[in-house]
């Protein structure tokens, strides 16, 4: 259609331009009639810029597999398109929305290349200004960004070096202890042979010992009153056999499991005249059992937060791969076991049915990371005020549900639709950079086409990310090694 210098320098965008820069761009650009549909779609090679002269235009994102109207407007001058044109190589050209017209509507376009050349010739301050903009903003997200993932992996560190440092103290400690006792039975185990017992007493005191360990293993926990009667009754047994000090060994009996019965088939099995040193024995034997628990417990809990590390960080594994949901949420809550306190309920609501998704799982457990981080943050629990941390799987259509509810004050309504906006933050200053939300909504929205949203009421507040249960972009996950 015919381009019109006056109609186009009527435009808001080009009302300033001298006669010679208006018949310019009428000679290289054109004026474009489009009847209802679609424009251009996005992630296209962005060829074009449009500027709407009539008619209405909207503009959608895709987000979670569907098109999300983000714009609608019929004011002449109103632009979209190419319009990162200028910056050239240094961005990748592609379209960032779709356009479509729900009416008949005209556009001017101009090619990317003439609206590039034409700002850098006519406009070359504002070209370096918006060039500096741009890549500035850019730049401070990412430094910004970087800094939110280190001080998220420092409280990770230090939560982590603190549960490990428990166990690992308690395995030292029981690895002392043990060494004492393993010298008592050395002694022991000399008076013994050097004291008048006869061959067969002495195999009878060697199976007692192997029934004894096995008790040991198969112990059950008794209540604080439970196990205090129990000390009692043992202590009473061991002083009517004439065994000195019976209070100083019933409460290792009694947290082996063993009571008056087990003692008076020893006594039975041993005879009275070496019981005493027969009771003493066994009770090097059941402490040691119990140390060697206690040091195998120890290391089972070092080893499960060794894991769990690796299963979070995703060490030696693909970063696009199948995955299973509840793996990264458990490994991501053991992580955060110190920050989330003792004062805080972890309610687990999984739906162990739902099956493994194409992922990064990385990323994922950075996003939950981050979504813990705030619901942990907005409780602000302590010991007059519990709080209660819901993490929720289901199936949602063909998307995998993921949860998170607190039992905080909750987003006000004014507010809640800025909470993914970059550097938007509730929390006091120096303790948030307001990029965590931000940073999951890219990684959940951006890199794997899920959907990320909020509701939230006084007490009850829930984010929610929908994750694709297929591959929808171009890249094939790999499978778990």
């Amino acid at each position: 259609m015919q381009c019109s210098e006056a109609e186009i320098g009527s435009l808001f965008l080009f009302e300033k331009l001298a006669p010679e820069q208006l018949a310019r761009l009428c000679r290289e650009g054109r004026v474009e009639r489009f009847e209802p549909g679609p424009v251009y779609a996005e992630g296209e090679p962005a060829t074009c810029f449009y500027v709407l002269l009539e008619g209405t235009l909207v503009l959608s994102s895709r987000i979670g597999g569907q098109d999300v109207e983000v714009n609608r407007s019929s004011s002449r001058g109103v632009y979209a398109g190419a319009f990162h044109a200028y910056l050239g190589d240094r961005v990748r050209q592609v379209y960032v929305s779709s356009l479509r017209v729900i009416e008949p509507s005209r556009f001017f376009v101009l090619p990317a290349e003439t609206f590039a050349r034409v700002m850098h010739e006519w406009f070359p301050m504002g070209v370096h200004l918006l060039e500096g903009l741009f890549f500035g903003t850019k730049n401070t997200q990412q430094a910004i960004g970087q800094r939110e993932r280190l001080q998220a992996l420092g409280s990770l560190s230090a939560g982590l070096t603190h549960e490990l440092n428990n166990p690992a103290a308690a395995a030292v400690r029981a690895t002392s202890a043990l060494r004492e006792r393993v010298a008592g039975m050395r002694h022991k185990l000399g008076a013994i042979a050097a004291g008048p017992y006869r061959r067969d007493s002495l195999q009878i005191l060697v199976e007692v010992q192997e029934r004894t360990a096995e008790r040991v293993a198969k112990a059950t926990t008794l209540s604080p009153l439970e196990a205090s009667d129990l000390e009692d009754a043992i202590s009473d047994w061991l002083d009517d056999h004439g065994i000195e000090g019976g209070w100083q060994l019933a409460p290792t009996f009694v947290q082996a499991g063993l009571d008056t019965d087990w003692l008076d088939q020893v006594a039975l099995a041993v005879g009275e005249d070496i019981l005493e040193g027969a009771v003493r024995w066994l009770n090097y034997t059941v402490e040691t059992e119990l140390l060697m628990n206690e040091i195998e417990d120890s290391t089972t809990r070092v080893s499960t937060l060794v894991n769990a590390a690796r299963q979070y960080s995703q060490l030696d594994r693909a970063p696009y791969q199948v995955a299973d949901v509840h793996e990264l949420l458990d490994s991501t809550l053991l992580m955060l076991a110190a920050k989330i306190g003792p004062h805080i309920t972890v309610v687990k609501n999984y739906d162990r049915t739902l099956p493994k998704i194409p992922a990064y799982p990385g990323e994922l457990n950075q996003v939950w990371t981050n979504l813990i981080d705030n619901a942990v943050s907005a409780m602000n629990t302590g010991d007059d005020a519990p709080g209660t941390l819901t993490v929720r799987t289901a199936r949602d259509e063909d998307h995998l549900l993921v949860e998170f509810g607190d039992t905080g004050p909750g987003i006000p309504e004014d507010i809640r639709d800025r909470v993914f906006d970059p550097f938007f933050t509730t929390k006091p200053v120096g303790q948030g950079t307001g990029l965590g939300l931000d940073i999951s909504w890219r990684i959940v929205v951006n890199k794997h086409h899920g959907d990320l949203r909020v509701q939230s009421t006084p007490g009850d507040t829930r984010f929610q990310v929908r994750l694709p249960l297929t591959a929808t972009g171009p890249d094939t996950p790999q499978e778990p090694s």
